[in-house]
Parts: C-alpha cells; structure tokens; sequence
C-alpha cells in the first residue's frame, strides 16, 4: 500500500474520530469532560497530524497540537481528581 494512502487513511480515521466525538457530546452520550471523549479527541489530533503535517497544512498541524494539549490536560485533571 502506498505511503499517501495510509497517511489518507490516518487523516480520514482521525475526522471521524473528532467528529464522532464531537457528535457523542451533542448527542449527550458522552460528557465533555469524559475520558472516552478526551480519547477519541486525543487519536483523532494525532492521526490529523500526520496527515497534515505529510501535505505541508501548518495551520492545522498547529490547531490540532493544541486540541491534543487540551485532551492531555483534561485527562490528567480527571485523573488527578481520582
């Protein structure tokens, strides 16, 4: 399999993550504080790097750094928390 089709494949996969996500909480199945919410943000960030980072979109390399930072310190505060 070629290497643009997988880094398509990781781009696609991390969209339907975020907006699987973001659907969850609308759909109030999923708090916005939940771990499975921060986990499906967390992977979908990742996976919509390296696609964008492989076709040179430096803005959402940037806002989906961020988006996993928030998701990191969401959980971390969870856990923290106990």
């Amino acid at each position: 399999m070629p290497i643009t089709t997988l880094i398509d494949l990781a781009g696609w996969i991390g969209v339907v993550a975020l907006l699987g996500a973001y659907a969850l909480v609308s759909a109030r199945k999923l708090a916005g504080d939940a771990i499975a919410f921060q986990i499906l943000n967390l992977v979908g960030g990742a996976l919509l790097i390296v696609n964008s980072f492989y076709y040179g979109a430096m803005p959402s390399v940037v806002v989906n750094v961020v988006w996993i930072g928030i998701a990191v310190w969401t959980i971390g505060k969870k856990f923290r928390k106990g």
